[in-house]
């Protein structure tokens, strides 16, 4: 990876995030998905009351049933006692009743825990398919959105990063939305109405159990922000992880050719062990947060049991004009304690998860605010049909601004004529033929097609048009057929036939293991280069532009190839307007204008005997590159 990258990547993994604006871009997305959320409040309440009776019934279950028979709700004794709801008090006067009464309120517990256990499968159910809902549309427009983005920015970033943005970030985004942002909500939940119940029942017993509720509260915020910290390196490293591989699969071949696989494997332990030790970090964190808490339970419940059981023992109220606790209560606030701790140590593990999955959502986020360079003008009109006529006047362009890397371009082409561009590496040639379609836009003077500003019309109408064959030919893994009608998915299998021939490609296609239908490996593993640019050169035949652009096309071919391109190309090329990017004389010969360009400038423009005669740079060029392939034809 570039150190540019790099260093964009650590700022972005350094600066500082608003939780706030990304759970209000997340609920943003789940606002279509409303009445799955409402369900989910009304399943959650359900099991949150069930996790408040529950401790309630096993402290009737020691004072009505196990202790002795209550008879008011204040004692003569002064202590309180846990009032027998489920039954009558009168009736429990033997044993016979306790016991039926004890079983009942048995079937009632057991009731609680199917009850919770059945709806808690219903808010899942109902949260993942929002969940899946709100993934599905975040990908859909995080795809949209990148194909938007100019040329440029794929340019400035891997594809690897880019990848890592839609599958790893995705991917914590769906273990957040699936159980962990809805455990999460359901314990803080939990833990709110058990500390209400608890105060309404004992004030002060309340008060004092729930004292180390802040400390929690604060070793979780404190152990959570650092854990989110790491994640968020993590998530910065794997993809850097992600950007290396892809590129040492991509240039597999470069690698064994220059024999630096040593040099690869190290590059990419690297970056491996980068993400080993961000990963290990973020462990450290998630790891140490559980036991804590575990901890501070233990001691919460140690003070439920030795200051309530020294009331009990002792006959003597928490505070002067209080009740004595009883022993049901006693065993109520121990359930309590057991039933609070339970969501908190829960939210400890998951809010990793949640805090994971934000700095996830934050990074796909930083994509999809990534500023669309090239757009359509709010006036901007679909392109007419072209005739052919391009102008370029006093264009400039920057990459990075302030640094020019086209400066006062000015030619003229008319309809039906061959432009031949070239120049040392880096002069500016691409950058010149990028302009015609838009994939950058001039920071300066106008590009023309038939007097029309190419900033004026919309870039759909404008790019249908223009037919491009660069050297770097892409074929997707899909039939022949499907290739070739890449240039225009309505065409019908004799338009792709006819196309192909056209340019000389139906015979070898047609000696395929399935002809037109054999499905073609990555990017046409499996053909020639000259095969695979044959096919591209058919697919643009297909879409029949009226502007053609050649970046080289024919540099990475045989001789033999070259000869059945250019006659192809000699026909493909009869009527339109074409730019061609060339290395070979060929090219060169047939241009009705060859511009020589260095360091961003037109330094020579005419025809090649014209240029010839200068006896200038092109000259040069022609003396170094082309004059020993003319003495060989």
């Amino acid at each position: 990876m570039m150190d540019f990258q790099r260093r964009a990547l650590d700022q972005e993994t350094r600066k500082a995030k608003n939780v706030a604006v990304t759970l209000r871009r997340f609920a943003g997305y789940f606002r279509p998905y409303w009445l799955n959320l409402v369900g989910v409040v009304v399943f959650t309440l359900v099991v949150v009351y069930c996790n408040i009776l529950y401790p309630a019934l096993i402290g009737q279950a020691a004072d009505c049933y196990l202790i002795s028979t209550p008879t008011t709700q204040m004692g003569g004794s002064g202590v309180a006692t846990t009032s027998c709801w489920y039954t009558d008090i009168a009736q429990l006067t033997s044993n016979e009743s306790k016991i039926s009464g004890l079983l009942g309120l048995a079937l009632l517990i057991a009731g609680t825990f199917v009850v919770s256990a059945l709806f808690t499968g219903f808010s899942f159910y109902t949260m993942r398919l929002a969940g899946q809902g709100v993934l599905r549309d975040m990908r859909g427009h995080v795809f949209n959105h990148m194909h938007n983005l100019s040329i440029g920015y794929y340019s400035r970033n891997e594809a690897g990063e880019i990848m890592s943005r839609v599958t790893n970030d995705m991917d914590t985004l769906q273990q957040m939305f699936n159980f962990a942002l809805l455990n999460v909500f359901q314990g803080l939940m939990i833990i709110f109405w058990i500390a209400v119940a608890m105060l309404r029942e004992n004030l002060v017993y309340g008060l004092l159990s729930l004292a180390i509720a802040p400390v929690m509260l604060f070793t979780t915020r404190y152990f959570s922000n650092q854990a989110r910290k790491a994640f968020r390196i993590a998530r910065q490293e794997i993809g850097n992880v992600n950007a290396d591989l892809q590129e040492s699969i991509a240039g597999a071949r470069e690698v064994q050719a220059f024999n630096r696989e040593e040099e690869s494997i190290a590059q990419f332990q690297k970056a491996n062990e980068a993400n080993r030790a961000a990963n290990v970090r973020a462990a450290v964190f998630t790891s140490a947060l559980n036991p804590v808490l575990e901890a501070l339970s233990y001691v919460a419940l140690g003070t439920v049991v030795v200051v309530g059981g020294f009331s009990a023992l002792n006959n003597q109220p928490l505070l002067a004009g209080t009740s004595v606790i009883s022993v049901g209560t006693i065993f109520a606030f121990l359930a309590y304690i057991q039933r609070i701790n339970q969501p908190i140590s829960q939210i400890a593990v998951l809010w990793t998860n949640v805090q994971s999955g934000i700095a996830g959502g934050e990074r796909i986020f930083i994509l999809m605010d990534e500023d669309i360079e090239i757009h359509d003008r709010d006036n901007a009109k679909p392109m007419p049909q072209i005739i052919g006529k391009v102008e370029f006047k006093d264009v400039e362009a920057e990459y990075v601004k302030g640094e020019k890397v086209l400066k006062g371009i000015n030619f003229g082409v008319n309809t039906g004529e061959m432009v031949a561009i070239v120049g040392p590496t880096g002069a500016g040639k691409t950058t010149i033929i990028n302009m015609i379609p838009r994939f950058y836009d001039v920071t300066d003077g106008q590009v023309l097609i038939d007097g029309l500003d190419v900033r004026d019309v919309t870039q759909d109408s404008l790019r249908k048009q223009i037919g491009m064959v660069l050297q770097d030919t892409f074929l997707f893994s899909d039939s022949v057929m499907e290739n070739i009608r890449y240039g225009r998915l309505d065409a019908s299998d004799d338009e792709v036939i006819v196309a192909a021939k056209m340019v000389a490609a139906h015979d070898f296609i047609e000696r395929l293991p399935d002809g037109y239908m054999t499905v073609l490996g990555e990017r046409g593993s499996g053909l020639s280069q000259g095969q695979r640019q044959l096919i591209a050169i058919a697919r643009v035949a297909l879409m029949n532009p009226n502007i053609l652009i050649l970046d080289e096309a024919t540099s990475s071919v045989d001789t033999r190839t070259e000869r059945v391109i250019q006659a192809a190309f000699e026909k493909l090329l009869q009527g339109r307007t074409s730019f061609v990017i060339a290395h070979r004389l060929s090219t060169i010969r047939n241009a009705n204008l060859v511009l020589m360009v260095a360091d961003g400038q037109i330094i020579e423009r005419g025809t090649h005997q014209e240029l010839l005669a200068k006896g200038g740079a092109y000259y040069d060029l022609y003396m170094s590159q082309f004059k020993a392939e003319e003495d060989v034809a």
